[in-house]
Formats: C-alpha cells, sequence, structure tokens
C-alpha cells in the first residue's frame, strides 16, 4: 500500500457539540500521522469555493451555510492508504447507514451534521489540501 495523504474537517457540528478531542484521539488511535492541523472560521465564500463542485445541486446551499456555520479542525493526515481508511474510520454520510464503531454512528445526527468530513479520491485530497494549507506548512 502507499502512503497518502488526506484531508480531514472536524465540522461546526461536531466542534459546537465539544467532540474535537474524541475525533483527535481517534486519529492517532487508528495510527494516522497529522501532518498539519488549523482551527478555522470559513466564511460563506470559503465554504462555496471548497464545495465548488458540487454548486447547482439542491444540497449545497445548507451545506455551506452549514460548514460557515461554526468553527472547523482541518487537518491533513499520512498514512498507508489514507483515504479509503480515513472514509472507513468516518463511515457512511448517513449516520444512520454508517457501520457500528465508525465517527458518524457515533457522533452524527444527520446527513448534514455528520461531524466529519474526508476526501474521497487521490485527486480531491490534493485539491482539498492545497485549499487549506501551503506547501510549507506540510513539512
Amino acid at each position: 500500500m502507499a502512503v497518502e495523504r488526506t484531508l480531514a474537517i472536524i465540522k461546526p457540528d461536531a466542534m459546537a457539540r465539544g467532540l474535537a478531542d474524541k475525533i483527535l484521539a481517534r486519529v492517532r488511535q487508528e495510527g494516522f500521522k497529522v501532518v498539519a492541523q488549523k482551527t478555522a472560521a470559513l466564511s460563506k465564500k470559503q465554504a462555496e469555493g471548497f464545495y465548488a463542485v458540487h454548486r447547482g445541486k439542491p444540497f449545497f446551499e445548507p451545506l455551506t451555510d452549514f460548514m460557515s456555520s461554526g468553527k472547523v479542525v482541518v487537518l491533513v493526515l499520512e498514512g498507508e492508504n489514507a483515504i479509503a481508511r480515513w472514509r472507513e474510520v468516518m463511515g457512511a454520510t448517513d449516520p444512520a447507514k454508517a457501520a457500528p464503531g465508525t465517527l458518524r454512528r457515533e457522533f452524527g445526527t444527520s446527513v448534514q451534521n455528520n461531524c466529519t468530513h474526508g476526501s474521497d479520491a487521490p485527486d480531491t485530497a490534493a485539491f482539498e489540501i492545497g485549499y487549506f494549507f501551503s506547501a510549507h506548512e506540510l513539512l
């Protein structure tokens, strides 16, 4: 397996409920290396830019409103097969359909308020990491 990097976000719902430390503990427990981490508050425009691939879809406005509604923690995770592994740890987008033991099953409350984000492919990961972090932050 190849060593990869992926973007992870602890979303506003998880931050508002004080779950960041529990999610970060799980990141480390699963063996991911945290290459970069920052707390941010996205503006509506920044959220729209990040989710531009979804512009025109019915969930775009609610999603960008939600992602700009409070603080987030943005992380770059590194490890073998990191993209697929992080998505497995997160679980399905709908917490009700997520496997037991996944973050979304444990902490999510709805499809929108599902606590975490993760890149879905290498090209997406490259775009998303670059959206939040400059090269000198990724040592």
